[in-house]
């Protein structure tokens, strides 16, 4: 027991408090583009068909490892000689993130739709390479034993980000009007900034850099395709890549059925929100702290086995809920369960993809898994529809438990098949 509260140490460090005030700054500025930004236009009249439209403006999110090169190697005049290519590029993005927050606060959805759609895309495309920086920074502060606290301390910010520009802001459009609420956000924004200003540079390995202006074939060499090149070096990077696919596949199926389930057997939509969207969100961060202190504990790959093993067995709450129906009671401990163990798998799983990262590549290497994981996440789980028109409840949610024995099975395999002591799929020479 003293190990284990020793290992909740990890927390009072200050690289890993700066973390949790960055995923604040990173969490702002999503519920501004989807939530909060539905509740604007249906008060100002537009369509169902095109609030549902206004979704596709958050397409940058999964697309950042476009631009992703371009945030690890090209430096920003000035600032990157001041304070570092991390933080420079850290305050450029909170900048510009708290500029279309006020542009889009400013615009009137009523009058001129085309512009609140442009502000939108352009606060989603400075988000996302907020994003980016930030996990970069993420992990080439930390140590891999320091990996699990810096992804729950990353999640508990941005859902308290989410938080606070997703209820906090509608309260402030209520007393004060959009305009105020959305610049109340943009000066929450100055949390992040005054972070990386108090924050140190993370020490990178040199790496030959290139002028893009100069040698442009070159620079998209180093840049682009160098970080695809070392990934595809590591053994089993395939396998790696189907892990990735597959650990939160079960999960997947969960949430992308969980609220037409909650409905059909019979509860409100008041009781929904209060349950699963506002306690679940609390239990989903106290998940995540309990999984940094997994990680620090047992390391990555045990903690990923753990977490992942409890992560399956919660989705067989559900079938637990599809039989009693709309019992309050048990929803608590459905909501508990689910989002505990959800948490705690995040948290190790965010962890791992950190600790495939080369140092020398950080953000293009971050941003590709993330948005693969993203991506097969959504592909996967886009069939769960289909499946509940076929299957009851019951048999749904076990199904869902099915779907995570893969990913446990090729975890097992890869904690075999790797030396020992080499943890699987981590970048060589993570400290």
């Amino acid at each position: 027991m003293n190990a284990w509260l020793r290992s909740l140490a990890v927390y009072t460090d200050p690289r890993i408090i700066a973390i949790l005030f960055l995923g604040f700054s990173s969490g702002l500025p999503l519920s501004l583009v989807y939530g909060t930004l539905s509740a604007w236009l249906a008060e100002a009249g537009v369509s169902m068909t095109m609030i549902g439209l206004f979704s596709w403006a958050s397409t940058a999110y999964g697309f950042k490892w476009l631009w992703s090169p371009l945030v690890d190697r090209l430096p920003i005049p000035v600032l990157t000689g001041l304070l570092g290519q991390r933080r420079a590029w850290m305050i450029v993005a909170q900048a510009l993130t708290a500029l279309c927050m006020i542009g889009l606060g400013s615009s009137d959805p009523a009058h001129n739709l085309l512009a609140t759609a442009g502000w939108a895309v352009a606060l989603a495309f400075a988000s996302a390479t907020q994003d980016i920086v930030i996990d970069a920074y993420r992990v080439e502060s930390l140590k891999q034993k320091e990996l699990g606290a810096g992804a729950g301390n990353i999640v508990l910010g941005y859902r308290l980000g989410m938080i606070v520009s997703g209820g906090g802001a509608l309260v402030l459009a209520e007393l004060f009007g959009w305009f105020t609420a959305y610049a109340a956000m943009a000066a929450l924004m100055g949390i992040g900034v005054i972070t990386v200003l108090l924050s140190r540079e993370p020490a990178r390995p040199d790496v030959e850099e290139t002028s893009l202006s100069a040698d442009p074939l070159g620079w998209i060499r180093s840049a682009v395709v160098a970080p695809l090149a070392d990934f595809a070096q590591r053994p089993h990077w395939v396998a790696i890549l189907l892990f990735i696919a597959l650990y939160k596949y079960g999960d997947a199926l969960i949430g992308v059925m969980a609220n037409p389930f909650y409905l059909a057997i019979g509860f409100t939509k008041a009781e929904i929100g209060l349950v699963s969207k506002s306690y679940g969100v609390i239990m989903t961060i106290a998940g995540g702290l309990i999984g940094g202190v997994v990680v620090a504990r047992l390391g990555i790959m045990r903690a990923l086995l753990i977490c992942g093993i409890l992560q399956a067995a919660s989705n067989l709450v559900f079938v637990v809920q599809a039989m009693v129906g709309a019992n309050l009671s048990v929803f608590i401990v459905t909501m508990s369960v689910e989002n505990l163990a959800g948490g705690m798998g995040t948290a190790a799983f965010v962890a791992y993809l950190s600790s495939l990262c080369n140092v020398a590549y950080t953000a293009t290497q971050y941003a590709l898994v993330s948005s693969f994981m993203a991506f097969t996440r959504t592909i996967f789980a886009s069939g769960g529809g289909w499946l509940a028109d076929q299957v009851d409840w019951t048999t749904y949610f076990l199904i869902s438990t099915a779907a995570a024995l893969p990913g446990l099975a090729l975890l097992l395999w890869m904690m075999r098949a790797f030396p020992t002591g080499q943890t699987a799929g981590m970048a060589p020479g993570r400290a």
